[in-house]
């Protein structure tokens, strides 16, 4: 295993008021990336990272010499998912095409996380145009399975302590998976409340800017610094949310053996006092699949017409398969799959408000962590939450018979990120006591 604890909140704070060292930190991170990135391939290469690290951080000392002014990430390194554009930096999509053909503006959430002091690590692997086709990143708690993805790089540098936050982006599942393979907390806000401008686009519907972190105090303050309109909440935790499961054909696509751990989460959560009601939703999630899938296939090959045509040959397999595919959708088919994600959330909504719930908890994956890196896994357990917009985060939940990790995913009404959170923070406590 190649697993290091690390706490964004814990960190930040020491960064800031000095009591962490910002050029010890940054050495002590090269020397870890130096003795595990070889097994871990979580990184895109930069050999002299730990030269120009050290030279952003005495420009960030020289710019904030008195630590009552320093800014919330004062020192913190951020890895960046290698579809979002970063000044300094090449953005290759995890693709053989061409790099300039991504060359724009810095994205608009990296400009946010520089702002709030944070020193970019560097970019993360993710899998090709941020889909199916895998890359090269190994699981650190068990190097012989995947880490997930698309956000592969970010998930795994989050687990092995590269750095303490990371960008993803989930177009299916790439946040929501990822964290609950590593064993680590993975946000995915409602959709657009982290701005989005700046990435290469996989469907532009569908594209959420996600989160990595291994606390829940962390990833409140990376959320708000990055999501609009961030309200800090304590009213959420005066009492325990009442948590429905959506029984029935959505549950059915996970595994025997994921089922029986949730069903043993569900039991351990009981036992803590939450109410759990179990409520029928989601009998169409057939439906639901393929039209979340025609819809990003559609609007990939919006994206990428003019470049499929001239690059054809550098597409993998699965990626040629999705464009062609998306290039038979016409446009009102289109127009109309557009919408499904709107009449999705409030369906889910009425559900709730019938139902009297206030989160929904489900399995984070169909299973833990497959053998291999010719697959990332399935995203299937993510999709209708990402279909809907709706905000959803993962949370470490034990660990499956092998030693690998499992997680819980709790979703909520579009816009409640905050209480998302705040909920979020008495779950996870729970939980790391499962076995």
């Amino acid at each position: 295993m190649y697993i290091k604890e690390i706490s964004l909140a814990q960190l930040a704070a020491s960064l800031k008021s000095g009591h962490k060292n910002i050029f010890d930190y940054i050495n002590e991170t090269c020397d870890l990336i130096d003795d595990v990135e070889p097994y871990l391939n979580a990184l895109l290469p930069e050999p002299e990272r730990r030269k120009r690290l050290l030279k952003e951080a005495q420009d960030l000392e020289n710019k904030f010499p008195n630590p009552d002014k320093r800014p919330a990430l004062y020192g913190v390194l951020t890895g960046i998912k290698d579809i979002f554009s970063v000044e300094g930096f090449a953005t290759q999509a995890g693709s053989k095409l061409p790099g300039e053909l991504f060359s724009a503006p810095e994205a608009q959430s990296v400009k946010l996380i520089k702002q709030a002091g944070a020193l970019i690590l560097g970019k993360t692997v993710t899998t090709e145009f941020a889909y199916f086709h895998p890359g090269p990143t190994r699981n650190p708690h068990n190097l012989e399975h995947t880490p997930g993805g698309s956000s592969s790089g970010s998930a795994a540098a989050v687990a092995a302590g590269f750095c303490p936050l990371a960008f993803g982006t989930q177009t299916i599942g790439s946040v929501i998976r990822p964290a609950a393979y590593c064993g680590i907390i993975g946000f995915k806000p409602s959709y657009n409340r982290i701005p989005a401008e700046g990435l290469v686009y996989f469907s532009m519907t569908s594209d959420h800017v996600g989160l990595f972190t291994q606390d829940i105090e962390g990833m409140n303050l990376a959320a708000s610094v990055l999501c609009t309109d961030w309200q800090t909440i304590i009213t959420a935790k005066e009492r325990l949310p009442v948590v429905g499961v959506p029984e029935g054909p959505y549950l059915e696509q996970a595994t025997p053996e994921a089922l029986a751990a949730f069903e043993q989460q569900i039991k351990f959560l009981e036992t803590k006092g939450y109410e759990i009601k179990r409520v029928g939703v989601l009998e169409n999630i057939g439906d639901i699949n393929d039209r979340h899938r025609s819809l990003g296939a559609a609007e990939m090959a919006q994206v990428h017409r003019l470049w499929y045509q001239k690059y054809k040959t550098l597409y993998s397999g699965h990626s040629a398969q999705v464009y062609e595919k998306g290039e038979k959708v016409t446009d009102q088919e289109l127009a109309q799959l557009q919408t499904k994600g709107l009449e999705l959330r409030e369906s889910l909504a009425n559900s709730m408000a019938q139902a009297g719930i206030d989160l929904w908890i489900s399995p984070a994956a169909t299973d833990w962590a497959p053998r291999g890196l010719d697959s990332t896994g399935n995203p299937i357990m993510n999709l209708p939450w990402t279909h809907a917009g709706m905000p959803a985060i993962s949370l470490p939940a034990g660990k499956a018979d092998n030693g690998l990790p499992l997680g819980i995913q709790v979703s909520a009404l579009f816009g409640d990120d905050e209480r998302l959170l705040s909920w979020s923070d008495n779950i996870v406590k729970v939980l790391q006591n499962i076995r």
